[in-house]
């Protein structure tokens, strides 16, 4: 009988999501977000809580030069 893999959210520094493996070590720059489960539900998280898909620091400078 197989079970199915578990996941987690990941983050980025610049807000950006991704999915990992639970269990293994996360790749250097991503962080976990606190969201496990089927790769499906983590990436249904992913949809409801990504609304912008621009990296942070692109965002930061659209901003500052007065684009929102």
């Amino acid at each position: 009988m197989s079970q199915e893999q578990a996941f987690i959210v990941v983050l980025n520094d610049e807000l950006q999501y991704s999915i990992w493996w639970e269990g293994r070590d996360l790749p250097a720059g991503w962080r976990a977000e606190g969201t496990s489960g089927s790769r499906e539900e983590c990436l249904a998280h992913i949809d409801e809580v990504w609304t912008d898909m621009r990296p942070l620091s692109l965002r930061r400078r659209m901003e500052q030069a007065g684009h929102v």
